[in-house]
C-alpha cells in the first residue's frame, strides 16, 4: 500500500506527466480572420487587402493577448495567403479558414464579419448613433468543427459617422472577446 502511495505521489509530481496541472502553459494560439464594413465603406479584409488588421480585430487581438492567449501574426498568414487563390474571397469558407489554421498552426480561427451603420441625426444636436453587429464563428482547426457560432454587438454616440463606426465596431470586440473566452473556457478545460 505504501508502494502504491508513492507511486501515485510520484505521478503527480513528475512535470510533463500528464497528471500535473500546469498553470503557466500557454494558452490557445487564434487566427483572427474578420472581414469589416463602416458606415458604407468598402469591406475590408487584411487577407485580400494587405493591410492592417481591421479594427474589430486589432481590438479582439488586443483583449485576447490580455487573458493569455496567442494571436497568430498576420505575417505568417500572408506567406501562405499570397500562394492560394482560393483564399482571396471577402468572407473565408469554414473549409479556407481551417486551411490556413493549420499552415499557421492556431489552434482555433475566428472567422465572420463585422459591420458598423449610423442612425439618424439626435434631435436638438449634431450627434449620430452608430451601432456594430459582428456575427463569427469559433472554429477548432484541428477537426474543423465549429464549436460557436457568436454574435456581438456595439454602439457609440459621435458627430462623425466614420469615428462613431469605428468605435461601434471598438466596443463589439469587447462583447465578442468574453464570448469568445467564454466558450473556449468551457470547450478547452481553460486552455
Amino acid at each position: 500500500m505504501k508502494r502504491l502511495f508513492v507511486l501515485c505521489l510520484f505521478l503527480v509530481l513528475i512535470p510533463g506527466s500528464g497528471f500535473t496541472q500546469d498553470k503557466d502553459r500557454p494558452k490557445a494560439k487564434i487566427l483572427l480572420l474578420i472581414s469589416e464594413q463602416n458606415i458604407q465603406g468598402p469591406s475590408t479584409n487584411w487577407w485580400i487587402s494587405g493591410a492592417e488588421m481591421s479594427t474589430i480585430e486589432s481590438n479582439l487581438a488586443k483583449l485576447l493577448k490580455d487573458s493569455g492567449y496567442q494571436i497568430i501574426s498576420l505575417d505568417a498568414a500572408r506567406n501562405i495567403i499570397g500562394r492560394d487563390k482560393a483564399f482571396k474571397v471577402p468572407e473565408l469558407p469554414d473549409k479556407e479558414a481551417v486551411l490556413l489554421g493549420r499552415f499557421t498552426k492556431a489552434d482555433y480561427a475566428v472567422s465572420g464579419r463585422a459591420t458598423a451603420s449610423q442612425g439618424s441625426i439626435i434631435a436638438g444636436s449634431n450627434m449620430r448613433p452608430c451601432y456594430a453587429d459582428a456575427t463569427v464563428k469559433l472554429i477548432r482547426v484541428r477537426n474543423g468543427v465549429v464549436i460557436a457560432a457568436l454574435d456581438a454587438i456595439g454602439s457609440s454616440v459621435n458627430t462623425d459617422a466614420l469615428l462613431g463606426g469605428k468605435d461601434a465596431l471598438s466596443n463589439s470586440a469587447v462583447d465578442l472577446a468574453a464570448k469568445i473566452i467564454s466558450n473556449l473556457t468551457k470547450k478547452e478545460g481553460g486552455k
